[in-house]
């Protein structure tokens, strides 16, 4: 039997049509502010939200680490989740070039958990710290019955100056992809992979060993890798510092996978080649084989290896993929393909190395 993210109780389509109507609504109070402080730069289809500061932009963006706290819940393990908020957030922020300034959070819970809670916000604390974010505030609401299970989501407040935004609009057919290396998921598609997990090993699944020394759950709530500082400190300069590379885009490769976000910052009438993807995790190639999850599925839900993806000037890739591999070999930068001038993605399935289409 196959199985597919719907079956984990997730419509995409449904999902994307509530993000579209959400956005029109938003985009309705825009000439709200028209000539005053905080007046919105509209960016279809980008990762955060700008607001027009006069000398700089301030970005707004909101995200969650939604049923991976669930895992976490399971197994009694909280203390690197923080690091999956901060990610989701920081790394969608930094896609147009702002440095995250801060973060507030919220916790949606039936009953407070006191010291879980303590575990989750230090964990917080301490990515916060590494990537110079402050914490400002937060709010913690009791809803008893009205929920589940915990919810964990924030906000991020981030700066950029005008002549450093990235918008994706300069963009062309020739321009080269580089790819930056993720762990197993991030908090997007943890939903399909709770699905196929309790399919295979049922309701205890979190505790089935993944190898000797590692269970499901555990490698499951393997942190997010984040890239924001990384990139601030090597290819894109913060607030004050000139930027050493020409960078035209930066795709965050979250829910919707590679053909879910990479369109998001080309141009119409754009496309992509990527024939050089980083592999999936050994822990996702396990995954759709369980679940027998078709390979086209498994790139719209997860990022199968590159979880950041840059557009920049060919010329100008090797030097950027050497920036970043000097400060952090985890991440290995590499090329990963070319902008094409077609209105769809090719990429070569690290799963089987067939080719997959998605049209744009």
């Amino acid at each position: 039997m196959s199985i597919n993210y719907a079956d984990s109780g997730v419509n995409i389509e449904a999902g994307d049509a509530a993000s579209r109507a959400a956005y029109q609504n938003a985009k309705s109070t825009f000439a709200s502010r028209k000539g005053l402080i905080g007046e919105p730069f509209a960016l279809e289809g980008g990762f955060s939200g700008a607001l027009d500061m006069g000398d700089f932009l301030l970005i707004q963006n909101d995200d969650g680490v939604g049923t991976k706290l669930e895992i976490g819940e399971r197994t009694g393990i909280y203390d690197t989740l923080g690091e999956d908020l901060l990610c989701m957030v920081a790394d969608d922020a930094i896609c147009v070039g702002a440095e995250t300034i801060s973060i507030t959070n919220t916790f949606d819970v039936p009953k407070i958990d006191a010291q879980a809670i303590k575990t989750l916000t230090t964990g917080l604390a301490k990515a916060c710290q590494a990537e110079k974010i402050v914490i400002p505030g937060g709010e913690i609401a009791e809803l008893g019955k009205a929920l589940n299970l915990m919810v964990w989501n924030a906000t991020a407040v981030g700066v950029v100056k005008k002549d450093k935004f990235i918008t994706g609009k300069g963009i062309k057919a020739g321009h080269t992809i580089i790819g930056l290396k993720g762990r197993v998921i991030r908090s997007n598609g943890t939903s399909l992979a709770r699905k196929v997990c309790e399919s295979t090993f049922g309701k205890n699944w979190h505790n089935h060993s993944f190898t000797e020394n590692q269970t499901w759950g555990e490698i499951l709530l393997t942190p997010s890798k984040i890239f924001h500082r990384l990139l601030l400190d090597t290819v894109l300069g913060d607030f004050k510092t000139e930027r050493p590379f020409n960078i035209h885009g930066i795709a965050h490769i979250t829910g919707g996978g590679v053909p879910g976000n990479l369109p998001r910052i080309l141009p119409d009438g754009l496309g992509a080649n990527l024939d050089n993807l980083h592999a999936p995790h050994e822990a996702v190639k396990q995954l759709q084989a369980l679940g027998n999850i078709d390979e086209a599925e498994c790139y719209r839900t997860w990022h199968c290896g590159s979880a950041m993806m840059l557009v920049v000037e060919e010329s100008d890739a090797t030097a950027i993929c050497q920036a970043i591999n000097d400060k952090d070999k985890e991440v290995e930068a590499q090329i990963i393909g070319k902008v094409t001038s077609e209105p769809i993605i090719i990429l070569k399935s690290g799963f089987s190395g067939n080719k997959l289409s998605f049209e744009l």
